[in-house]
């Protein structure tokens, strides 16, 4: 069959063409794209399996694998409920060749990482595997395809890996089973009715969970994973494809399934006439919400005509969402946010679902209202107006694909193969889009997009969901509702759209450009910096990353925490009031249409220490993003009552929705014990909120962005310098300086935050009602950065973070199989190390589990802390730390945000002294250093040094009539803080003594059970009870094992005392090495520091020093590895001899045999030798010792 292929015309478009050189094309609407995706090597090996493979080059020297598999939990049978996902978790348990979470061991020592969701995810309709690894090292591309190999028929369902991954499974279903989870649970089985997937939801039943057998897991593995159902996508910095395809073939081509796989059903979910209601009351809800859902069949994109109708579909959803947002931003608004989008929910179907979150028994109001704007389209339509606004965000959007395109994410194309495969999705090339696009929505009308309204009829598989915390109305007032608004359109009783009046520019009036003062190049960074003549300071780095990206941010010292308690919470409510009034000099719903086609945002931020603008932009829009910059800086916000109520009223919601929640009192709790009742962490509620004067507010807000001359900006991205940099003055340049500073402060002097960490180690259990039982635990260590070694400790504190949150996971998740995820984080107070005293924070660790084990997983985990704190980590942890963090900064190195966020961190280091390459250069080495630091000191030292106390939360819950939420609150003083008591060689000397001394105890006693047994042994003998002999003799020989054994313990001992006994020489020797070494130092400071050799000669001279002294303590341990076995056996020839001689010198004690008579001319008989047995030999030889 002969296909129109847009591969024709890619020719003809070279990638250095912008988006504006792109030619129109006239495509005929019924002319079909190609079904083979576009610019993929694509095939199917000869058992099935289809293979995408695709050289990338972002990020470098990284490729993103896939295992797409068409199963689902849509395939499950009744019993099988959830079976589909506990194979997936399973697959990183143990597969035939990788066992023991091997598998996730690799990911980890490679710096791949490895999380919930981050490495495979279940749907009804699909599993998927995905792995993003780094192939620097050609065996990594080899594994990576040999790991997926194995999870497509050689997963592991043993008993054993099974009962260890149940309690990861339960948890995340645990997790699931909050407010938000049994809304969606709720709203699925509304929307799903009448169909399979209505009661297939990936995660499953509990009790499936609990008691699935490892043979229901074969039989639905082995029914369904067949290479037929599989797709392999490997996306990356591959030097070529065909090896890529070769290594696939190599490690699946030789798989074939035994049986025919069984053909993969298809289940349809029915259409319906008359709307679907529900109005769920959930008191733990977060806030009252509505949902509409039209329900259509799923859209086949095969021709141009289909793709212009998906365009239209899109803009009619931008459009709407536009009228939503000005409707969300009215006097007294039904809703306080609105919006439409479309969801792709199974095979075959989508939904066009609008949601709004509205005042709590405002549900009836924001329902009507969203109904009556699909209305108002089917008899007004959009007006030209708004489909231009549209049609220019469209055309932008394309745009800023078009020019990114080589510059895509290997992990993005992954995803958009992945969805060809399992959902048919076609990919006919960003080039070839991109001149559809530019061909089409020029000719997109508004009569057209209004059209599509026509299928947004509440009588067309419409469902409708009202979520309350309390019930104020019902099923019949939601019914009532529609039967309202089908009237009302039919009279044509409802108004047209009333357009705003947009202004065509984003600065009234233009500023008077500055100059510079001054410019430093810092090449060491590639940046330049520029002082302005307000005062402000401006740096900028050119990059290459994306061709479509600029980012930048502004910051200035000094926030909340200069504050007094009688200002802080209405100053606190600044940015938020200004945001609603319009902090750019123009209202929110007008702004949106002035930047409508421009891909340029920009937003503040006031915290604790500093404030702070920032935004993206495109470089063709830079100019627009500095205009906004100007605007804030140069608009007086002023207080407007509607806006303000409004904001009160968002406000208002917010904090009884915070309240409803379960967990607050948890989190309250929380914060006063680690915070005291400082006003600065305490909760804001309605009676914070009743403090609020807007006026102060706005007042605080407007000198909060003032003065230019406090800020410094860091500008990243695509820029020309000769387009910046006028841009720069004109704009950044142009903020007028005020006469006196406003919120000048020195870094030095900064106010730190009212609280103080507590001191004392407390133990508290938090009680909250909940519908379903649920627990959190958390454990809080409060950490204190010293001053002089700040940069060092901030390290210190990401490196711990990183390994505690590794060790805990292998602990709980992978070891006992008890925690879906857990997670460790540090945050230092207020997130600014410039400050120049000492600085606090602390380091939490989180996990939710079954509230009956919480206290015995809390113990484990104190355990582990303990143990890392006593034995310090092994070099394997440390190296896959440290893999991960180089990974890291490889990917960052890469990034634009990366080196936005290095650079800022540079400037804002206590280490800055006014040149910021320089702050740079020691910050980077001091990374350097740090990794230089763990890999060669591992030691528990390292994790000692954070002194001061810890704290543990955990929330429990134990079920009476309803679920209980307990959070218990345990403080465990010092685990970071002070070391237990050193012991001194002495004090060692004197324990093994001590231990010498009882097993010779224990020796003696053994030895007399030995000799009593062979007494024994003897009178059975007497009796002639051979077995009861024998049986004494066996005895004999384990206690003479025990004895053997406490012998060699005894040696060990000695050994230990005389090693112990060197150690202790050797020690005094080192420290008077160090010692010498720190003379050295000393007589090195008043030396002339350009005295290179003799520099060079000490440090040769120390390092061989230490050579000789480590290769002294790497000789075999123990005195008696010296020990020559010769002399030591000639020594016991020698004792054995004389015991000998000594015996032959002593008399007989045993009377001789008498002997036996033999009758004349007859001899005894000689019996025919037997082989006996080493019992019968020592029976014999006691026998003949008692001349028996």
């Amino acid at each position: 069959m002969s296909f129109f292929s847009p591969h024709n015309h890619h020719s003809s478009i070279t990638r250095q063409l912008s988006f504006g050189s792109l030619e129109a094309v006239n495509m005929e609407p019924d002319k079909e794209f190609d079904a083979l995706p576009f610019g993929v090597d694509y095939g199917r090996l000869e058992n099935g399996l289809v293979y995408y493979v695709k050289c990338n080059p972002k990020p470098r020297q990284r490729a993103s694998f896939a295992l797409a598999v068409k199963v689902g939990s849509v395939l499950e049978e009744e019993d099988e409920r959830g079976v589909a996902h506990i194979v997936e978790h399973l697959a990183f348990s143990a597969t035939k060749k990788y066992t023991n979470h091997a598998i996730v061991k690799f990911l980890e020592s490679i710096g791949a990482g490895f999380g919930p969701c981050q490495n495979a995810e279940t749907s009804c309709d699909g599993t998927v595997y995905k792995l993003l690894i780094p192939i620097d090292k050609p065996e990594l591309l080899s594994e990576a395809i040999q790991v997926l190999a194995e999870f497509s028929s050689e997963i592991r369902l043993s008993k054993d890996d099974l009962e260890k991954e149940r309690g990861a499974v339960m948890e995340e279903y645990r997790d699931n089973r909050n407010a938000d989870g049994r809304i969606l649970d709720a709203c699925w089985t509304l929307v799903m009715e009448g169909s399979k997937y209505a009661d297939r939801l990936p995660i499953g039943l509990e009790n499936v969970i609990k008691k699935v057998s490892p043979q229901t897991l074969k039989q639905f593995y082995q029914k369904w994973y067949h290479l037929s159902n599989m797709a392999v996508i490997a996306v990356g910095d591959f030097s070529d494809t065909k090896s890529v395809i070769e290594l696939i073939k190599t490690n699946f081509g030789h798989k074939y399934s035994a049986l025919e796989p069984p053909p993969i059903p298809h289940f349809k979910v029915p259409s319906h006439d008359d709307p679907r209601f529900s109005y769920f009351v959930e008191p733990e809800a977060s806030e009252s919400a509505v949902m509409i859902a039209y329900k259509m069949q799923a859209d086949e994109m095969k021709t141009v005509k289909d793709y212009r109708e998906k365009l239209v579909k899109s803009m009619f959803c931008m459009a709407l969402n536009r009228r939503l947002f000005r409707i969300s931003r009215r006097k007294d608004p039904p809703y306080f946010s609105c919006s439409v989008d479309s969801y792709d929910l199974v095979h075959d179907l989508k939904a066009y679902v609008m949601t709004s979150s509205c005042k709590e028994k405002g549900t009836l109001e924001a329902l009507e209202s969203m109904l009556i704007e699909i209305a108002r389209i089917r008899l007004h339509g959009f007006s030209e107006r708004e489909i231009s606004v549209v049609r220019a965000l469209k055309m932008s959007s394309i745009e800023s694909t078009y020019l990114e395109r080589d510059q895509m994410e290997s992990s993005s194309l992954r995803h958009d193969y992945t969805e060809h495969f399992t959902n048919n999705k076609p990919i006919i090339g960003i080039e070839y889009e991109a001149q559809l696009q530019k061909s089409i929505l020029p000719d997109i009308l508004a009569s057209e997009v209004s059209k599509f309204a026509e299928k947004l009829w509440t009588s067309c598989s419409c469902v409708i969901l009202i979520v309350e915390p309390q019930a104020f109305a019902g099923i019949d007032d939601m019914k009532n509702i529609v039967m309202k608004i089908n009237k009302l359109e039919n009279k044509g009783s409802i108004s047209p759209w009333d357009d705003e009046h947009i202004p065509e520019e984003i600065v009234n009036s233009m500023p008077n450009t500055g100059n510079i003062i001054e410019q430093r190049e810092h090449a060491n960074i590639g940046a330049s910096e520029l002082t302005l003549s307000n005062g402000m300071r401006v740096c900028y780095k050119c990059t290459d990353f994306f061709n479509d990206q600029v980012i930048f941010a502004g910051f200035s010292y000094g926030g909340l925490s200069e504050l007094p308690e009688c200002k802080y919470f209405s100053s606190s409510m600044g940015s938020t009031i200004a945001e609603e009034i319009g902090m750019f000099g123009h209202r929110p719903s007008v702004l949106i249409d002035m930047l409508a086609g421009k891909r340029v945002d920009v937003d503040i931020e006031i915290s604790n220490y500093k404030r702070t603008f920032y935004g993206y932009c495109s470089p063709f829009y830079l100019e627009a993003a500095f205009q906004l910059v100007y605007q804030l800086f140069t608009t007086k916000v002023t207080p407007d009552d509607e806006v303000i109520k409004r904001a009160m009223q968002v406000k208002e919601e917010a904090i009884l929705a915070r309240e409803r929640d379960p967990y607050t009192s948890f989190s309250n709790r929380a914060r006063e014990i680690n915070h005291g009742n400082s006003y600065f962490f305490r909760p804001f509620g309605i009676n914070e909120l009743q403090k609020v004067n807007p006026v102060k507010a706005c007042e605080y807000f407007n000198t909060c962005f003032k003065d230019p001359s406090t800020f410094t900006v860091v500008i990243i991205g695509k820029t020309d310098p000769t387009v910046a940099v006028p841009l720069i003055l004109k704009y950044l340049g142009g903020i007028e300086k005020p006469p006196l500073p406003i919120l000048h402060f020195n870094s030095d002097y900064i106010k730190g935050l009212p609280y103080e960490y507590p001191k004392s180690i407390t133990r508290e259990v938090v009680y909250s009602p909940m519908i379903e039982v649920q627990c959190m635990v958390r454990i809080c260590f409060p950490i204190e950065l010293k001053n002089g070694t700040m940069e060092e400790e901030i390290h210190y504190t990401g490196f711990l973070t990183r390994l505690l949150e590794t060790k805990l996971l292998q602990l709980l998740r992978f070891k006992h199989g008890q925690i879906y995820n857990a997670s460790v984080s540090e945050s230092i107070d207020g997130d600014l190390p410039c400050l120049t005293g000492d600085i606090c924070g602390d380091i939490r660790i989180d996990f939710s589990c079954d509230p009956k084990i919480s206290l015995k997983l809390v113990d484990l985990a104190l355990n582990e802390i303990f143990r890392l704190r006593e034995e310090g980590p092994s070099d394997q942890d440390v190296e896959t730390i440290l893999e991960v963090e180089q990974r890291a900064h490889e990917n960052g190195l890469q990034e634009n945000y990366y080196w936005l966020n290095q650079i800022l961190s540079s400037y804002q280091s206590r280490i800055y002294s006014g040149d910021i390459g320089t702050s740079f250069k020691i910050l980077d080495e001091g990374r350097t250093k740090d990794k230089t630091i763990f890999t060669m000191d591992p030691s528990r030292d390292r994790y000692e040094d954070f002194s001061s106390h810890c704290w543990f939360h955990s929330s429990g819950s134990q079920s009476e009539d309803r679920g209980f939420n307990c959070r218990e609150l345990t403080m465990f003083k010092g685990l970071f803080g002070k070391t237990k008591p050193e012991t001194n060689a002495l004090t060692t000397l004197d324990k093994l003594n001590e231990t010498l001394e009882m097993l010779e105890k224990k020796e003696n006693v053994l030895l007399k059970k030995a000799a009593a047994e062979v007494e024994k042994a003897k009178e059975y003998a007497k009796g002639r009870n051979k077995r009861a002999a024998i049986q004494c003799l066996k005895r004999k020989k384990l206690y003479e094992q025990q004895i053997e054994q406490l012998g060699n313990f005894q040696l060990r001992v000695h050994d230990q005392m005389i090693l112990l006994e060197g150690a202790k020489a050797t020690t005094e020797t080192v420290d008077a090495l160090r010692t010498g070494a720190a003379a050295m130092k000393a007589m090195q400071k008043a030396t002339n520091i350009d005295d290179v050799d003799k520099t060079m000669d000490e440090i040769n001279e120390q390092t061989e020093n230490m050579k000789q002294i480590q290769e002294a303590l790497s000789n075999p341990i123990g005195a008696s590895a010296d020990f020559d076995e010769d002399e030591l056996e000639a020594e016991l020839e020698e004792l054995e001899g004389a015991e000998l001689e000594e015996q032959l010198l002593q008399p007989a004690t045993t009377a001789p045999a008498a002997p036996v008579q033999v009758p004349a001319g007859r001899q005894q008989a000689r019996p025919v030798p037997q082989k006996r047995t080493a019992e019968e030999d020592e029976l014999a030889a006691l026998q003949a010792e008692m001349a028996l």
